[in-house]
């Protein structure tokens, strides 16, 4: 979901701070003070840093000690460079360059800038970088959902290529690229890897566990709508629970006094209204095809591909940016916002919405990032118990009418380190240290713990967080159960994303506020996306994976044809069912 701030920060001047904390211990030779690098100071340094920060670990100390010195020795030819390498301020990000960074240096001897900035402007730099040729930066941690855009130009050096070539005397015998649970995210039609993880994380359902499993709600839940109160599994059950909150709940939508809500969303005109869409919203309604990471011929953007090459966003091209699974997404958005949620939210853009669950009114979200879950578990907030625990939990988010066995269910961000041509060969070298340094087993479940944003299966799958689960509300079992393949980043149908982002959030919103229908909002994004793919046709942009437009046709013609797009359904919303959360969870650990 790139453009823009994604999670509540703790405040712009700390990350401010944090850049100018990363740089000044980056300043100097290969360690803190600067000076001629000394292995036997970095042995020491390594020393000191497995044993007081590199812990717990997957890995034995002994394991760790011997991953950092060949960091150590493959840095040789490198030693007193300094690399400058970008990512957006969240988290895990401050973690790597406040501390990461500093220990990169100690041991290798490589000095390290590491920049945090907002992550619109880390696209801008990227672009600057590929337009102008000039290296502003030796690597950049950028979404995968740049991975269509990536693998079908010339200026990002793929992976698999640089492992097996230039850069294999610097990739570490430790990598591990199975062990990453996002490689599939990054991987182009062409089957190569272009990016490696370093932090991911998902949008879920949210709820509040204490007050689903109230005997008293509990009972006058069934009493007016004829089912269990549970996890709704599709959006006809997640409608009802909405209803039922804002409105039934002991005869007046309040508990212990105080109005609720069965719903939270956002809907004001801004950029982030569009990773509302882009981030998976049509696929959990059932637009576009079955397929894992990403339906094919038709994507969840409703772009259809042949043989790679993308020939439609309308229905009239074989698309599913406008067809009905597309249209009821958008309209049940609508209702819901302003039916179930704080009359306020329709004014309110991402950053804004975020932090409103906490304040201890909201029954439940069908839309909620997994990284707001550190936000959520803070002491003394009205959403967590006196001992710590959180008194909400969260679990697979419910599909819609038009979803089918084999659809997406959601949406992974997985911001990913990301090589460029453009880069002089022994920088390029020296950064691609650094992103292996800061997603190895030595340091990747410390920088687990600190960001929540996994990336390794092993870390997943560790003692640390078997013990500790019950404070995530529910995030480490959904990482551990089968359903976490369901949810996905934007896939390699979308050619171009920067500029086919643009217009998801100019759409929508003359929808939330009324100028527009949803069919005429979807009309239109379809529209301006098949001449931004008209535009790269022209361009021959992707090479054999370049753009190549179908021509218009009848709907009923793609109507008629197998897989997306479909007919409208003469009943949207089908049988609600929900299942206790509980059993949900028991299930999933038998499975493990």
């Amino acid at each position: 979901m790139p453009f823009g701030r994604k999670i509540p920060k703790r405040s712009t001047i700390c990350a401010a701070v944090l850049v100018l904390l990363a740089t000044g211990c980056s300043q100097g030779g290969g360690s803190a003070g600067g000076g001629e690098f000394r292995e036997a100071d970095a042995k020491a340094a390594a020393q000191r840093w497995v044993s007081t920060e590199f812990t717990p670990s997957t890995l034995s100390k002994e394991q760790q000690l011997a991953e950092m010195d060949w960091f150590m020795k493959a840095a040789a030819p490198y030693r007193g460079m300094e690399i400058n390498v970008v990512s957006e301020t969240i988290t895990t990000h401050e973690y790597e360059s406040q501390q990461l960074a500093k220990a990169f240096s100690e041991i290798t001897g490589i000095r390290l800038k590491h920049d945090l900035i907002q992550e619109g402007d880390v696209i801008e730099k990227l672009q600057t970088q590929i337009q102008g040729g000039q290296n502003i930066y030796d690597a950049y941690v950028n979404d995968s959902d740049l991975i269509g855009t990536h693998a079908r130009g010339d200026y990002v050096l793929p992976l698999s290529d640089y492992i097996a070539g230039e850069g294999k005397a610097v990739t570490s015998p430790t990598l591990d690229l199975e062990d990453f649970i996002g490689i599939s995210f990054t991987t182009g039609p062409d089957k190569k890897i272009y990016q490696l993880p370093d932090q991911q994380f998902a949008n879920l359902y949210w709820f509040r566990y204490d007050w689903f499993t109230d005997p008293a709600i509990k009972k006058q839940f069934r009493d007016a709508y004829g089912y269990e109160l549970g996890v709704p599994v599709n959006w006809a059950a997640y409608e009802d629970i909405a209803d039922f909150f804002t409105s039934k709940v002991n005869g007046d939508g309040t508990i212990d006094g105080q109005k609720v809500y069965g719903h939270m969303d956002y809907g004001r005109k801004d950029p982030s209204l569009g990773w509302r869409f882009t981030d998976a919203w049509l696929s959990m309604a059932g637009n576009g095809d079955p397929g894992i990471p990403n339906g094919l011929p038709v994507d969840d953007w409703g772009i259809r591909v042949e043989n790679c090459r993308p020939v439609g966003s309308s229905v009239s091209r074989g698309g599913d940016t406008n067809g009905p699974a597309a249209v009821y997404a958008l309209t049940k958005y609508v209702d819901w916002l302003k039916k179930y949620a704080p009359r306020e939210a329709a004014g309110m853009n991402f950053s804004e919405a975020g932090p409103v669950p906490a304040q201890g009114n909201i029954a439940q979200q069908i839309f909620w990032y997994t990284a707001f879950t550190a936000d959520l578990t803070q002491p003394g907030l009205p959403v967590v118990n006196e001992d710590g625990t959180p008194k909400w939990r969260m679990a697979p988010s419910p599909h819609g009418a038009y979803w089918k066995d084999g659809h997406k269910l959601g949406y992974q961000d997985a911001g990913s380190w990301t090589l460029l041509k453009s880069t002089p060969a022994e920088r390029r070298a020296a950064a691609w240290l650094y992103a292996q340094f800061v997603t190895s087993k030595t340091v990747s479940l410390k920088k687990s713990i600190v960001g929540l944003t996994f990336i390794r299966d092993t870390d997943i799958r560790s003692e640390y967080f078997e013990q500790n689960a019950e404070k995530y509300g529910g995030l480490i079992e959904f990482y551990r159960g089968p359903a976490r393949v369901q949810w996905t980043p934007t896939g390699t149908n979308v050619p171009d994303y920067p500029r086919l982002a643009q217009l998801w959030w100019q759409n929508v919103a003359t929808a939330v506020t009324g100028e527009t229908t949803p069919q005429q909002s979807m009309d239109s994004l379809a529209k301006q996306q098949d001449d931004i793919l008209s535009r790269l046709e022209r361009r021959g942009y992707g090479g054999q994976c370049a753009p190549k437009l179908n021509q218009e046709r009848d709907a009923q013609y793609w109507f008629d044809q197998p897989g997306a797009p479909v007919a409208k359904l003469p009943d949207e919303r089908g049988k609600p069912e929900t299942l206790d959360y509980d059993e949900l969870i028991a299930r999933w650990k038998k499975a493990d």
